[in-house]
């Protein structure tokens, strides 16, 4: 599977937080897609956080 970038991180995270945003959510499921969200916004920050090493380095090169 390819990596996913950046925008799609982002894209899965705003999904997951209309699913959130649902009133008929049960809290269970709450949690499953909380922590799911988390984790895209985690990887998101982590591409964007490569993105800026790799700016840096180009800079300084």
């Amino acid at each position: 599977m390819a990596k996913e970038n950046f925008e799609v991180k982002l894209e899965n995270a705003k999904k997951v937080l209309e699913t959130l945003m649902k009133p008929e959510i049960t809290l269970s499921d709450s949690v499953k897609e909380y922590e799911k969200g988390m984790k895209e916004l985690s990887d998101a920050q982590a591409i964007l956080e490569d993105a800026v090493i790799k700016i840096q380095e180009i800079k300084n090169s």
